[in-house]
């Protein structure tokens, strides 16, 4: 990003009271930094985007990044691919958000055909794409929603068009489940993260993130008809698939 985040502070000091996590102004912010010491793998996977779209994305192809954030995924590919190789939509629920997405693709890839919507994706009109990103949004949708938007991104996508979907997953066997949570507070502590404020952001993402299993996901691309999926990384509890529509 062309502007200095801040460092994640949210939950260092104790709350009487923890609010429900929502991407807002503060969480815009320092998200980053966040998301720099939250999510294992997360560079790994943006890394892995383009050298993907360069194997299955047709030149010139649509793309949505859903739940686009700050615009990493966008920027990754833009950092890569030529500006007539893709064009991009990105697509987040925070004003914020999109707000700060606009203003990083105009600073750092004006060259691209770039454009950021606010919008629902579970309502969206969708274009046809030959790529469709879900990084670590699809957990923060109620679980009953889930099935009907892969098969409208399913429905969406061109033929040879691909899904990449990354998700926090949870172990349907309770013991490999709490190993993998443990090593993650590991990781958090090892970045920096307070016991506290790994308790508290816990506390906050209660009903708000609620991750499947891995079998679970790759049943939802089935169902949605995905032919074929297969996960191409996972790093403890966080996972990303690829989902192929056939051609």
């Amino acid at each position: 990003m062309s502007d200095a985040s801040y460092r994640d502070a949210i939950f260092s000091t104790p709350l009487d009271k923890v609010a429900r996590f929502s991407f807002d102004e503060q969480v815009v912010a320092c998200f980053p930094d966040m998301i720099r010491r939250s999510v294992p793998g997360y560079g790994q996977i943006l890394g892995m985007l383009s050298l993907i779209a360069q194997r299955h994305l047709r030149h010139g192809a649509h793309v949505y990044d859903l739940g686009c954030s700050l615009g990493a995924s966008g920027l990754a590919l833009a950092g890569v691919l030529p500006p007539d190789a893709f064009r991009y939509t990105g697509v987040d629920l925070s004003p914020a958000m999109v707000a700060r997405a606009k203003q990083t693709f105009q600073e750092e890839c004006s060259n691209h055909t770039m454009q950021v919507e606010e919008a629902d994706i579970r309502t969206l009109e969708y274009a046809p794409s030959g790529m469709i990103i879900l990084n670590f949004t699809l957990q923060f949708l109620p679980p009953a929603d889930r099935d009907a938007l892969l098969k409208r991104l399913y429905d969406a996508l061109e033929p040879g068009g691909v899904l990449i979907l990354s998700e926090k997953t949870i172990d349907a066997d309770e013991r490999d489940n709490a190993w993998r949570v443990e090593r993650y507070h590991d990781f958090k502590r090892a970045n920096g993260y307070s016991d506290m404020e790994i308790s508290q952001k816990r506390t906050a993402l209660e009903n708000v993130l609620i991750p499947d299993t891995l079998d679970a996901l790759h049943g939802r691309l089935a169902q949605a008809g995905f032919p074929r999926s297969m996960t191409w990384f996972q790093y403890l509890n966080f996972t990303s698939l690829i989902a192929f529509k056939e051609g």
